[in-house]
């Protein structure tokens, strides 16, 4: 992919990040980190129920990482069969005996194509995770 067309992807994919985790992630480990205290707190608690108390604790903050990790593994996936599926037009149209100045000019402006279409995609993929965080959350 081209460089400019990865750095535009990168960004936006970047600032959907901090978003989730500044609006989303981060009240969860607030939240985390308080219930983790106060299973500290239980005296009368053998070792293996704090462990298991701060398991517990831990398990809605593991999810909506995942829940993350997956989305954006999803999307970058679907990015790069677009941009692989770009190659394999070019490598066709150099073997059909195209000229190579040509045939790069249609790989750069398919790989944008495929940026585009794949920017726009990024706003409902946010807002479809902060409703998964969100149920979760609760």
């Amino acid at each position: 992919m081209a460089e400019l067309q990865q750095l535009r992807v990168q960004e936006a994919v970047d600032s959907m990040v901090k978003s989730l985790e500044r609006e989303n992630i981060r009240k969860m480990q607030g939240v985390m980190f308080r219930c983790s205290a106060s299973c500290c707190e239980d005296n009368a608690a053998s070792m293996q129920q704090v462990h298991q108390c701060i398991e517990r604790c831990h398990a809605p903050l593991a999810q909506a990482q995942a829940l993350v990790t997956n989305e954006l593994e999803k999307f970058q996936d679907r990015l790069a069969r677009c941009s692989m599926h770009c190659s394999d037009k070019a490598k066709d149209s150099i073997d059909a005996g195209n000229k190579e100045f040509q045939v790069k000019q249609q790989l750069e402006s398919c790989v944008a194509k495929c940026v585009d279409d794949h920017m726009q995609l990024i706003p409902s993929m946010t807002k479809k995770m902060k409703e998964s965080l969100s149920s979760i959350a609760k």
